[in-house]
């Protein structure tokens, strides 16, 4: 019997897609082009896996696209801040996760036997959340950047957290129970973009 999505999870889910409405609408204004591209593409994922999962409740969740969709976020907004920050590694990062994205449409729609589809997803989780992490953390204390620039390390950390466990959950190979996942995903997008919201104003 699929669960039942409370009160509290809809109005969280319905605030994360305003706040990702609005960094898409307004906050992204004096970047350049391929960051607002891939922070576009980042939040309005984000925006429409909300609605989403207002509109059909975790069942949305059993879609085969899930695992691939689930990346798109991590992918994307670390892109941009590489683009942003790291000019020397640019073109390499940008080749990363155009291939990184191509792997895990393939592992996840062709029928790959054995842990190489986990492998492959479990890499690029982690090298994406592991970028938007560490990356406004390290300017910050360098004083390179405002101090809550830190807050996207942080919204980093939940996308890795919540990320992960929805993949491996969609997987078949869950890190948490489901319960207790799809309990705390609400949670977790609204903080994560609440983060990120606040965070991108002073990076």
């Amino acid at each position: 019997m699929p669960m039942k999505m409370s009160p509290l999870a809809r109005v969280l889910l319905l605030l994360t897609g305003i706040l990702a409405a609005y960094q898409v609408s307004s906050g992204i204004d004096g970047f350049d082009t391929v960051p607002i591209i891939a922070y576009t593409i980042g939040f309005g994922v984000l925006l429409v896996a909300g609605i989403l999962l207002i509109i059909w409740g975790f069942e949305v969740l059993d879609s085969s696209a899930v695992v691939i969709v689930s990346t798109i976020v991590p992918l994307s907004l670390a892109t941009g801040l590489v683009w942003q920050h790291l000019a020397s590694l640019r073109t390499p990062y940008l080749i990363f996760a155009i291939i990184s994205f191509l792997a895990v449409t393939l592992t996840r729609t062709l029928p790959i036997p054995g842990k190489i589809p986990t492998i492959v997803l479990a890499i690029v989780h982690g090298i994406a959340g592991m970028t938007i992490f560490l990356l406004p953390i390290i300017f910050s204390i360098r004083g390179n950047a405002h101090p809550m620039f830190s807050l996207v390390g942080i919204g980093g950390a939940l996308i890795g957290i919540g990320g992960l466990a929805l993949s491996f959950l969609k997987a078949g190979k869950p890190i948490l129970s489901k319960e207790l996942i799809l309990k705390i995903l609400p949670v977790i997008l609204f903080l994560m973009t609440l983060c990120f919201v606040v965070g991108f104003r002073y990076g």
